[in-house]
């Protein structure tokens, strides 16, 4: 499989049965506009793509709530969609609620669902290692450095 071929965002529906093996590859990598004479163009695209672009399209509507709604500060409008949110501490609520916002708006600029994404999911992630009381230890830093030989 070339390049060129894994780059092209657009082929004919005779493509499609022609050399489906080329349009499939290219459709794996990204969305890629299938054209057809006979009606409107179709655009093929991974499971996962398809995926996240409903999860952002998901947190779109949560973040739509949010910023339409009058009721208390950024913070605790975020913390009503997103529960999760109250294992951080008050200055990690702030941080976390700038972040998804400012991620999701990256997201929204450039078409790249994953930014938001990964951003909700690193912070959800984190709240739900604080609850589970990972972290808490005090760490134990070895003051002695350790000469090893080379393998």
């Amino acid at each position: 499989m070339n390049t060129r071929t894994r780059s092209r965002t657009t082929f004919q529906s005779s493509e499609l049965s022609r050399s489906s093996a080329e349009v499939f590859a290219a459709a794996a990598d990204h969305p890629v506009e299938v054209t057809r004479r006979d009606g409107e163009s179709l655009v093929l695209m991974s499971g996962s793509a398809d995926r996240a672009r409903t999860n952002l399209l998901e947190l779109a509507a949560q973040l739509v709530a949010v910023s339409t709604s009058t009721d208390g500060t950024l913070v605790t409008r975020m913390i009503d969609r997103f529960p999760w949110m109250l294992a951080l501490s008050p200055a990690d609520q702030q941080a976390c609620a700038n972040d998804i916002l400012s991620a999701a708006r990256a997201s929204f600029a450039t078409n790249q669902p994953h930014l938001a994404i990964a951003e909700l999911t690193a912070w959800r992630e984190t709240a739900t290692a604080i609850a589970a009381g990972l972290g808490q230890e005090p760490v134990e830093w070895l003051d002695d450095s350790v000469v090893v030989e080379r393998p």
